[in-house]
């Protein structure tokens, strides 16, 4: 039996299930988008977006599916309590693909709404219904048909007109599982015009058992609008994570996605950017710190649909053991969109013999008066340098960490809640240092 087949039947068995415990306007394209993925299957090394992915290779487990909405008996004092001074996050939680209120929650903003997507769905109809699936209704991508037709839950997120938030937003995502699962979410975030905030997404693993985690998340910018997402990854090797985001930016909108992993089993970030009004910002980029048998990947697509806009992408591998890197970036100028600047960095430093890495920057222009450049390098830790700072007085671990950590210090300066960002590199640093760098305060995790 194929893998396709064993979640063809599952559908065809439990289709109905799954439609009872979802909210109506999840329901709506259910269908459709079974009978896309009976047609599409999974994505393959064949297919060019898919060239370097290896999360399929995941799927041949039995992984158990919650389709009846068990809800998860959680202990309060077991939730991640975030230990970052400074950082005064409105903190929210989602436990597998469940929205879950707890004690630590804090009111939301005047007029921000944050909620499981399901309880939107029923309370916002109109709003939801105007923006659910308009990103993905033209993709023809498996693992989007697959959210499509299983996903029933995930986050919500909206910031109305000209609403500023001071605080930042910290949604934890935890699997947690006596037994081997499938997480499947679909989120969706709203900012309209003017509006401003920033999330942090962590996500944390809290059980030693095999975890298929596939989210996926539509994000919609409004003009003037700003929007930082910070994304930081601390699960464990059994852990396979496909995060699918697909944004939509109009007129002098600027993001920021800065996507940090620093313990995983097999990860794909999948990041797709629309910049469709003039005058838009785009900021992609990440770092990692693989070793043992990990492997990452960032596969990035920016399309310049709109004339005077900016993108920039920057994302640096540090690889050790036997770890499996990739790099997939295309920057996509379409005809008209002239006077863009777009540029695309990747550097990345294998560490020992077996580390493999895989890059493949790619530019399509059909415009004329554009700035556009791109490039990827991948080598040893600088011999000379090392050796320079031996001669000072350094030990060689100590030279070696700190020559590390200054190769990721570009990509942490994108991070511009101060707290966070020294919070981070502080887990950078343990992490380069061979100790644990998992989040204070994270239970189980």
């Amino acid at each position: 039996m194929s893998l396709e087949q064993q979640y063809i039947d599952l559908y065809r068995q439990t289709s109905e299930a799954l439609k009872v415990h979802s909210a109506t306007l999840l329901n709506a394209r259910r269908n459709a988008a079974f009978e896309k993925f009976t047609q599409l299957g999974f994505p393959t090394t064949q297919q060019e977006n898919y060239l370097y992915s290896r999360v399929q290779e995941s799927l041949d487990l039995n992984y158990g599916l919650n389709i009846n909405r068990i809800k998860i008996s959680i202990n309060e004092k077991e939730l991640f309590s975030c230990n970052v001074p400074g950082i005064h996050a409105d903190l929210f939680f989602m436990i597998n693909d469940q929205f879950h209120v707890s004690q630590q929650t804090k009111s939301s903003p005047n007029g921000v709404i944050i909620c499981s997507l399901s309880e939107a769905c029923q309370k916002y109809p109109a709003l939801v219904e105007h923006y659910l699936n308009r990103q993905i209704t033209d993709k023809n991508d498996g693992f989007v048909a697959f959210n499509e037709a299983f996903s029933q839950d995930g986050f919500f997120l909206y910031v109305p007109k000209n609403t500023v938030c001071k605080n930042p937003v910290q949604l934890i995502n935890i699997l947690r599982s006596n037994v081997d699962t499938m997480s499947l979410g679909h989120n969706l975030i709203i900012l309209e015009e003017g509006a401003q905030i920033k999330l942090l997404v962590c996500d944390h693993a809290a059980n030693d058992v095999h975890f298929f985690n596939h989210t996926l998340t539509e994000i919609f910018v409004g003009e003037n609008a700003h929007f930082d997402y910070y994304g930081l990854e601390s699960t464990h090797l059994k852990t396979t994570a496909l995060k699918q985001i697909f944004v939509s930016q109009k007129s002098d909108s600027q993001i920021v996605m800065n996507t940090i992993g620093l313990n995983n089993g097999c990860t794909r970030n999948h990041i797709e950017v629309d910049m469709n009004g003039s005058g838009a910002e785009t900021w992609l980029g990440g770092m990692l710190v693989s070793d043992k048998t990990q492997q990452s990947e960032n596969f990035t697509v920016i399309r310049h649909n709109a004339p005077h806009c900016k993108s920039n992408e920057l994302y640096k591998y540090i690889l050790d053991g036997e770890a499996d890197g990739a790099f997939s970036g295309r920057i996509i100028v379409k005809e008209g969109a002239q006077k863009t600047e777009a540029y695309q960095t990747n550097r990345n430093i294998c560490l020992s013999k077996q580390a493999q890495m895989h890059a493949k920057p790619q530019l399509e222009i059909y415009a004329d008066d554009v700035k556009c450049g791109h490039g990827a390098t991948t080598g040893q830790l600088d011999e000379s340098a090392l050796f320079y700072m031996q001669t000072r007085g350094i030990g060689k671990t100590e030279a070696r960490m700190l020559l590390l950590l200054a190769f990721t210090a570009d990509v942490l300066q994108f991070v511009e809640v101060e707290a966070l960002r020294e919070r981070l590199r502080t887990m950078v640093e343990r992490r380069l240092r061979g100790e644990n760098a998992k989040c204070q305060g994270c239970g189980g995790c």
